[in-house]
């Protein structure tokens, strides 16, 4: 193993934080190739050499797949690759999604020594996402070097239902404790919200393609068009299964319930990212269409609808507006994905709230009919509440919605298995290990959780896969 340059804490404190390396705005505006294009090796090693490798790093808790983040880090400012990327690859089944799509600044960075302010200037913390992305894709290119050893089977087969990023999780996790596993998909391909959900200029296809590849020279089995529900029921599936993790996420989507919603020129976010991301309506000679608005106003402040906005700008909108009813204080959307919208040209109208999709004549969008809001009492969510100005209303230019306020558990898998508690919005009720109220049946993801964040569900699906196995193996 390479050996890494002594250096002091003060000549680590010395060095400043990398950039990630970036498309112009005003040409990635305009295509779909990733916005971000990595580090070199030489930018990974020094932003690596900013860490303290502190004696109780608090990273690692910070990260709810709980990676040993000061290891990996400590071999690439040492230049191991080949060892940083057994060390993350052994921690995390998906790092080349994680290192670009995971809120790393509200969750590992966010605890990092590095972030702390020092002698009245604010701190930087170590760029954890932008090293975890770089070892990740050296991984990718170097499979051979580190591929793990084929475990031991253990004779145990375990059915996993959604090939999101819960449902790979567990299921790399499974098979390298020697299970066997088959990961049954309702779509024809794999990848779930990794894949209909989160554009291709944030998530490359082809990425996501890679790492169910590699799960799949693991030794996992997926069978696609595959709904569970339809196709079979789960206790069918359990029954040929000696067990069983659900993570079929929250698919349905939420509308606003106001009138005009069912004109033409509404997208829920959900189908309108399905048809660009998984059918490829952006290319000219795709078989799915989708509409392309000058005027494109998007409801919502999540990183949903920061991708449907940047989408629709993509597509040549020339004016792309979020209309969201907080601050941006309160914007729930990743800092870096709101900095790079701006940068696109996409508007922001805060503390609006819609009340109409306004029509035409031939039953288009016209228009979208808001009120001016006001920041009230803290709600159930500890946010405050917005509170409507009387006589603030106005109208959103718009010959297009797009509607990404939330989603819903769907009932499909649920309504024919009678013996799987659900409460009362839907979700499946399970423990902190997954663990719901049919023996030898587990969930995580948003099924149980809500409509959350990738890696929340991949930390559900590592949970879980540590319970299933216990489970599998019995007492003692």
């Amino acid at each position: 193993m390479a050996q890494q340059p002594h250096l002091t804490t003060k000549q680590r404190m010395a060095i400043d934080r990398q950039p990630m390396p970036a498309q112009a705005a005003e040409l990635r505006s305009i295509n779909f190739e990733e916005v971000n294009l990595g580090f070199t090796e030489q930018l990974a090693i020094l932003e690596a050499q900013r860490c303290l490798q502190c004696k109780k790093p608090k990273c690692v808790a910070g990260c709810p797949v709980s990676v040993d983040i000061p290891k990996f880090i400590n071999l690439v400012a040492a230049g191991d690759l080949r060892g940083a990327a057994q060390s993350l690859l052994h921690d995390n089944a998906l790092p080349c999604v994680t290192g670009r799509v995971c809120p790393q600044e509200i969750q590992c960075e966010q605890v990092c020594l590095r972030g702390r302010p020092m002698r009245g200037e604010p701190g930087t913390p170590v760029a954890i996402g932008h090293l975890e992305r770089f070892v990740a894709d050296w991984a990718a290119a170097h499979p051979d070097l580190v591929a793990p050893p084929k475990p031991e089977p253990t004779g145990r087969r375990v059915a996993i239902i959604g090939s999101g990023p819960g449902g790979l999780t567990a299921a790399g996790e499974l098979a390298r404790l020697g299970h066997d596993v088959t990961v049954f998909e309702a779509f024809h391909a794999s990848g779930g919200v990794l894949l209909y959900g989160i554009p291709e200029f944030r998530l490359p296809k082809d990425i996501v393609q890679q790492e169910v590849d590699r799960l799949v020279r693991q030794g996992v089995t997926i069978e696609h068009n595959t709904i569970v529900g339809r196709t079979y029921t789960l206790p069918e599936l359990r029954e040929r299964f000696d067990a069983v993790f659900v993570a079929v996420g929250a698919g349905l989507p939420v509308f606003m319930n106001v009138p005009g919603e069912n004109l033409k020129g509404v997208y829920a976010a959900n189908e309108y990212l399905t048809r660009v991301n998984l059918m490829g309506a952006h290319r000219p000679d795709a078989d799915t269409p989708v509409l392309r608005g000058r005027r494109v106003a998007v409801v919502g402040g999540g990183n949903v609808a920061m991708d449907a906005v940047r989408t629709a700008k993509r597509l040549g909108a020339d004016e792309a507006t979020i209309v969201y009813r907080r601050s941006r204080t309160e914007l729930p959307a990743r800092a870096e994905e709101v900095h790079h919208a701006e940068e696109e040209g996409v508007q922001f109208q805060f503390l609006t709230a819609p009340v109409e999709v306004v029509g035409d004549d031939h039953g288009w969008v016209a228009g979208l009919a808001c009120v001016r809001m006001e920041l009230g009492e803290p709600d159930d969510s500890g946010r405050r509440r917005p509170v409507a100005i009387p006589g603030s209303e106005f109208v959103v230019p718009a010959d297009m919605v797009v509607v990404a306020i939330g989603t819903r558990a769907n009932p499909l898998l649920t309504q024919t298995s009678p013996d799987l508690t659900i409460n009362r919005w839907g979700y499946i009720e399970a423990d902190a290990d997954g663990r719901t109220s049919i023996p030898g049946v587990f969930a995580g993801g948003d099924i149980v959780r809500g409509a959350a964040t990738v890696i929340l569900a991949m930390g559900d699906g590592k949970r879980a896969a540590t319970a299933i196995d216990a489970y599998l193996r019995g007492p003692g």
